[in-house]
């Protein structure tokens, strides 16, 4: 065995006791479900109030860098698919200390995300049920996604299918209803339809007075990149699929087109349907529309799919942390309960913590909501922080393989390093953004959530991770060896001496 496949080896150890049953139909939909989400189905509406047609651009432009991301993400699956994703590239690429902060911060927007969809969930449901109690709610629909995520892989794949089917179908539905009101300028509750209303809509395209400001649809993307936020999820799931070579550049290279029809195409067709002042914060924009158009069961439907669309999120969210929170106990930066799987390949230890942090955050949730808008926003980094890691992970990878000591992956990312580059500005402006529109929000300092979020929140969640990182670190030095620096430098295995790990148990395909 040579060096460079000692070092591989060593790394995919990780992936002993997976089981690679999600197959083509899984990665498709698990890729368009991660594109589709309640930030379309609802997040949208405050977008399109605050910021008028130009929005369209927005989730055009941040839709360029999600395809960026995706490339880069396809770029490392097809070096070396492994279900413990982002948190195994930092390792391999920058090592274990990079890997811990890239891991919990993966994990933090994860079960604050999965706080925020359980509660969501319960609100829904009150639509029909209003007396209906949240917390009862809540145990219900994560007992449900619980119980999906520890029977299988397969299971989790089945679940995204069909609530990827639904809601593309959904999407699909207003599509065809959208186009033929356009075209045919139907009436909807007094304003005609058409394509007009781009420019004649209160302010024109680009508002830019009577409270809007000319760098509105600029600064509205801090919001936009969140309503992308899962797409990467193919990534962690590659290490459970049955062909990852044939399947991912599929999936990824589909991912722009999901996005110019489902996101920009549903844009489009809303802002030529009604003034974008119509659209009310809170309440989902295709669910306004299909009320106005008297079509009232229509926007019950929508009401289904926004529940739909919070259990794939959930469903996500503990798929993932599960994977992620095992890599790390790998490595001793986790607890060594999380390393435990059981006999149908599920991590269920993980699973099961993040569900625990799921309902006491859901309780907590209804007890101070003030509070908890701040740690939802929190969230939000470790959604930046994510991508960031991808980014430098492809560009580390492409910088080894170009010199030859790696080999290069099957599906190289065009233009790089520059679109990776790209991804990385683009974040840090995403963070300053953040801090531009939370101090822009509210008169009142400590309703200036963002704005919190970035001088506040980040300096104590980099705090929080260092005390962890002090704990962590002699169990990690202890199980390496020392060995904590990346696996490669500039010209070969950095460790040339190490033993080889045994067979991982992975099928060659």
């Amino acid at each position: 065995m040579t060096a460079v496949e000692g070092a591989h080896s060593a790394l995919d150890a990780e992936q002993v006791g997976y089981k690679q049953t999600l197959g083509r139909r899984h990665v498709q939909m698990i890729a368009i479900g991660g594109a589709i989400g309640t930030g379309l189905f609802l997040g949208s509406a405050s977008r399109l109030h605050s910021t008028g047609p130009a929005l369209i651009f927005s989730y055009a432009f941040v839709g360029v860098i999600a395809y960026f991301l995706m490339r880069a993400l396809g770029e490392l699956v097809l070096h070396r698919a492994t279900s413990g994703a982002f948190v195994s590239y930092m390792r391999e690429f920058y090592g274990e200390r990079a890997a811990y902060v890239t891991g919990w911060m993966y994990w933090l927007n994860w079960a604050l995300t999965g706080i925020a969809e359980l509660s969501a969930v319960g609100l829904y449901m009150q639509y029909w049920f209003p007396d209906l109690p949240k917390w009862m709610t809540v145990l219900v629909a994560l007992a449900v996604v619980l119980t999906i995520n520890l029977l299988s892989a397969r299971a989790f794949g089945e679940f995204e299918f069909w609530a990827a089917i639904l809601k593309v179908a959904a999407i699909v539905v207003f599509l065809i209803v959208g186009l033929v009101v356009v075209v045919g300028h139907f009436d909807i509750g007094g304003h005609e339809a058409g394509v007009q209303n781009l420019w004649s809509n209160p302010g024109g395209f680009w508002p830019t007075a009577g409270g809007f400001d000319w760098y509105g649809p600029i600064l509205v993307m801090s919001g936009v990149i969140f309503a992308y936020a899962a797409i990467e999820m193919v990534g962690v799931a590659a290490g459970e699929m049955e062909n990852p070579e044939r399947e991912v550049p599929k999936a990824v290279n589909a991912v722009i087109m999901r996005i110019a029809v489902f996101y920009c195409g549903s844009i489009l067709l809303l802002v030529s349907m009604l003034p974008t002042s119509e659209f009310v914060p809170g309440i989902s924009p295709f669910v306004t529309v299909f009320d106005r158009l008297g079509l009232n069961w229509m926007g019950a439907a929508i009401q289904v799919i926004l529940i739909i669309a919070a259990m794939s999120s959930l469903n996500s969210g503990l798929y993932s942390t599960g994977r992620v929170l095992r890599s790390l106990g790998m490595s001793k930066q986790a607890p060594s309960f999380t390393l435990k799987m059981s006999a149908s390949g599920v991590p269920w230890a993980g699973i099961v913590m993040t569900s625990v942090v799921y309902v006491f955050g859901a309780l907590l949730n209804a007890l101070a909501e003030h509070a908890f808008e701040i740690a939802l926003e929190a969230a939000a980094i470790g959604v930046v922080f994510t991508w960031a890691s991808i980014f430098l992970c492809q560009i580390r990878l492409r910088r080894l393989s170009d010199r030859g000591v790696i080999p290069p992956s099957p599906f190289p990312a065009p233009f790089s390093p520059w679109t990776s580059i790209v991804g990385l500005v683009f974040l840090a402006l995403v963070i300053v953004g953040m801090a531009i529109s939370g101090w822009q929000a509210s008169p009142y300092f400590w309703e200036k959530t963002n704005f919190l979020v970035v001088v506040i929140g980040i300096p104590v969640i980099a705090l929080v991770l260092g005390i962890g990182w002090l704990y962590a670190r002699p169990k990690v030095v202890a199980d390496t060896g020392g060995r904590m620096q990346s696996v490669w430098t500039d010209d070969g295995p950095r460790y040339a001496d190490e033993e080889p790990l045994p067979p991982t148990g992975r099928e060659e395909r």
